[in-house]
């Protein structure tokens, strides 16, 4: 079908099927006719080998008008930074490329370790106690461990409370820091902490199903 090979010529020549006329020449380069008859079939005109089909295009376009890239409007797209973040921090000095504020937050942690090192010093194992946090009601109970743990930095005591208000069995991550019942067991900053003498409260939770 003519119509076929004008969509095809269309891939080749760039210009659109509508805008290209076909004309048949012989061998000898004679004009034979016109093939504008879009739904034809190709084979239903006098083709022979060595015909020529010259294709006339009346779309205005000039001959490498799309060949100079120089003249084809350009387009910019979202250019992504080339930067990483860990390069952007380094250059511009932040977090821990920031010497200045890493010694900062040293000092500042090792300070806040002495001031709890200093309070545990006060604290002994098997002293009654009191756990006193903001928001909290107070909670008595007996100081089962004193010092450093894996699960956190810093110092820690661990408290067995009277009564079932805690969250384990003084084990935490698979580590076993002092025995109590499940539930009766705690760690609390010390600073939380007062020793002295707190007698054991009924908090009547016997008396609930």
């Amino acid at each position: 079908v003519i119509m076929l090979t004008l969509c095809k010529l269309e891939l080749v020549v760039g210009s659109p099927a509508s805008c290209m006329d076909l004309e048949l020449y012989t061998v000898d380069d004679k004009f034979v006719m016109k093939l504008d008859s879009d739904e034809a079939l190709l084979g239903s005109y006098p083709i022979d080998d060595g015909c020529r089909i010259h294709v006339i295009d009346r779309s205005g376009a000039n001959i490498g008008e799309y060949e100079d890239v120089t003249r084809v409007e350009k387009t910019t797209l979202i250019s992504f930074p080339t930067d990483t973040a860990r390069s952007f921090m380094k250059r511009s000095k932040l977090g821990q490329y920031n010497r200045e504020e890493m010694l900062k937050k040293e000092a500042e942690q090792e300070q806040k370790l002495a001031e709890e090192k200093a309070l545990v010093e006060a604290i002994s194992v098997g002293a009654r106690c009191e756990v006193r946090s903001s928001g909290q009601p107070n909670k008595r109970g007996t100081v089962m461990y004193v010092g450093l743990t894996e699960f956190k930095p810093g110092y820690w005591i661990g408290v067995k409370y009277d009564e079932p208000l805690g969250k384990h069995d003084g084990s935490v991550g698979g580590k076993r820091y002092f025995e109590c019942q499940p539930k009766y067991g705690a760690f609390v900053k010390p600073q939380h902490v007062a020793v002295g003498d707190f007698p054991e409260e009924d908090y009547g939770l016997d008396d609930e199903m």
